[in-house]
């Protein structure tokens, strides 16, 4: 599925380690930047708001948007925890709070000092069941915004 960081503003290298993130953990999806005059199913917008994304899974062909809030990062947490954890979003993941640090859904209860960036075994296996066999273009997606302040 495709991305569009056009309006990510400052954050498109950290939307770009999000995704690879996923890319490197699951096997049922793929998400790529859209190339110039494709139509992306998610779409990230850099604002000055907590950060927040619509809860998927996006189907292809479907639409999702990502607010890449910059009150997270001015409040010192990672940019590429952010970018992961709202992409799970759209790929149908909601909140996991409170949690560790390990659970990239847990998002800012684990913290400013935590990094990892990286989708623990639970979190993949939701990705790949939504994305496996067909799922995703079967099942509606959620549609609700998911609002990430503590």
């Amino acid at each position: 599925m495709y991305y569009d960081d056009s309006q990510a503003g400052e954050f498109k290298g950290a939307v770009a380690a999000g995704a690879e993130q996923w890319n490197s953990t699951v096997q049922n999806v793929k998400l790529a930047k859209a190339p110039a005059g494709t139509r992306a199913e998610i779409t990230v917008i850099a604002d000055d708001g907590w950060p927040r994304a619509t809860l998927g899974p996006v189907r292809p062909g479907g639409r999702a948007t990502v607010w890449f809030g910059r009150q997270a990062v001015n409040e010192g947490y990672n940019t590429t925890r952010i970018a992961a954890h709202e992409l799970g979003h759209s790929l149908g993941l909601p909140d996991r709070k409170p949690g560790p640090c390990s659970s990239l859904m847990s998002g800012s209860t684990a913290g400013v000092s935590c990094t990892n960036p990286v989708p623990n075994a639970t979190e993949r296996a939701q990705v790949e069941a939504n994305y496996g066999g067909g799922f995703a273009s079967l099942v509606p997606m959620d549609g609700r915004i998911v609002v990430d302040a503590p």
